[in-house]
């Protein structure tokens, strides 16, 4: 048996498919997550290369004022310890054994810095400014490790900047990449003032008579 439908029906029926495809297409553009910068900075960052140029920042400059703190023997010990792990690149290990240094000495700003560089080395971005700042708070403030505090936070804040820009350049709604324009800006911004920063450390030593 043929069945038939009034006309009204059918078109009852045509617009209610027509809506439910309409709502389904704007459910499917509301579940596109956005891209997570975090994320891709962590996963695109190169903690190498950010440690060397870190490092070469705090080379001492001649006749510079440069303040070396004294060290307990078994923090020193840990900090050698660290080292040769590092070069083993044995990043985590040599982290864990700059936490255990910094257990007895939580103060010390060159050990923070050290531990600073190993969020580096681990892409941990948010840890290594933390440790940096940290370092810079308590410590004389000029010199080579006053250098090497401002690169690190420096190396951290680009990190974060080109997992911004990843970000942007993968966000597939004008509203994901628009949300990221201010996160951008400062990240600019905050970058560019660490940098100066670095170049202010640079004090020149007390003549001698």
């Amino acid at each position: 048996m043929i069945r038939t439908f009034p006309r009204g029906a059918r078109r009852g029926a045509a617009f209610a498919a027509l809506s439910a495809a309409v709502l389904a297409a704007l459910a499917a553009a509301c579940s596109v997550a956005p891209p997570q910068p975090s994320a891709l900075a962590e996963a695109n960052f190169n903690g190498e290369a950010a440690v060397a140029q870190v490092r070469a920042a705090g080379g001492a400059a001649a006749r510079e004022l440069d303040v070396q703190p004294l060290r307990d023997s078994q923090v020193e010990d840990l900090r050698q310890k660290a080292e040769v792990l590092e070069k083993s690149r044995k990043y985590p290990e040599a982290a864990a054994a700059l936490d255990q240094a910094l257990q007895i000495n939580a103060d010390d700003p060159a050990l923070l810095q050290e531990r600073a560089e190993a969020a580096l080395l681990l892409h941990r971005l948010d840890d290594a400014e933390r440790f940096a700042q940290k370092a810079f708070d308590g410590g004389s403030q000029v010199g080579p490790l006053c250098r090497r505090h401002w690169a690190a936070i420096a190396q951290a804040r680009q990190g974060r900047l080109d997992g911004v820009n990843a970000a942007m350049k993968l966000a597939k709604r004008q509203d994901h990449y628009d949300a990221l324009v201010p996160q951008r800006d400062g990240l600019i911004r905050s970058r560019k003032q660490a940098q100066d920063k670095i170049d202010a450390c640079t004090v020149a030593a007390p003549a001698r008579y």
